[in-house]
């Protein structure tokens, strides 16, 4: 499948900024099934770009001289092939046990131990983590502007509602819980006639015998081609797609648009 992306992020500050840094994890990642026919990002500073720990295409951008206001613009095609089974085999660099570990945002609090426990009794298959997705979204109903980027998957099972990040910091939190590693995919979808955003966050979990295994836990399927990934990490704030700091700037407002068109 090909995707045809455009991605805008605009921040405006009430007084200049003096200094930032914005780290953008905004170029798809090189993949043996995803292959960037054209990728652009238009972004007011110089951008150094490097691979992370994770193996992310990463940017750094910094900016020094009074502003008030970032405006970052990626546009591009990709083009997606199926993953058999929906398990990825290729990426083998990293040991899983890097993500098996909990973070701030994924650490299992006791409801969050007692409801593993209740839906992930059995961890050998696809099957299994496809019913705790389903019990997860269940537990908490998808809605837009509850929750925060900070915010644990504790917190998202507390409140009953939440988005993408929150589902997948808990599918992570359950499956870390239950001994299993699993990390997090910041990326975009085809939302076809969904009215869910097509920036898009899922997870992945380490089966034995099978690899990594990607679970889109909002959708409640694995994910396919229609599925187009950034970034991985241990949990959202390693594989943001716009991380940074400022000096200065008062307050900020961010504005942030997403289209993403699927041709066959």
């Amino acid at each position: 499948m090909r995707l045809s992306i455009r991605h805008e992020t605009a921040y405006r500050y009430t007084t200049p900024a003096h200094y930032s840094i914005q780290q953008l994890r905004l170029t798809p990642r090189i993949e043996p099934h995803q292959r960037v026919l054209n990728w652009r990002i238009d972004a007011p500073g110089r951008l150094q770009r490097f691979t992370d720990a994770y193996g992310n295409v990463t940017h750094t951008m910094v900016l020094t001289a009074p502003h008030d206001a970032i405006r970052v613009v990626v546009t591009g095609s990709v083009d997606i092939g199926a993953i058999a089974s929906g398990a990825d085999h290729a990426d083998r660099e990293l040991s899983p046990l890097v993500f098996a570990v909990a973070t701030p945002l994924t650490a299992a609090d006791e409801p969050v131990r007692e409801f593993a426990g209740r839906n992930l009794r059995k961890k050998d298959r696809a099957a299994d983590f496809l019913a705790l997705a389903e019990s997860i979204c269940s537990a908490v109903a998808y809605e837009s502007g509850i929750t925060e980027v900070t915010s644990t998957a504790a917190h998202a099972l507390e409140m009953g509602r939440g988005v993408c990040q929150d589902h997948a910091h808990l599918f992570i939190a359950c499956c870390r819980a239950a001994g299993v590693p699993a990390r997090y995919v910041s990326g975009y979808v085809d939302p076809g006639h969904s009215d869910q955003a097509a920036s898009h966050a899922w997870a992945e979990v380490w089966i034995e015998g099978e690899g990594w295994v990607s679970v889109d836990v909002t959708h409640r399927e694995l994910a396919r081609e229609q599925h187009c990934r950034l970034a991985i990490g241990r949990d959202y704030l390693s594989a943001a797609p716009v991380r940074g700091v400022r000096t200065g700037g008062g307050e900020e407002s961010l504005r942030v648009q997403v289209s993403v068109l699927a041709n066959q």
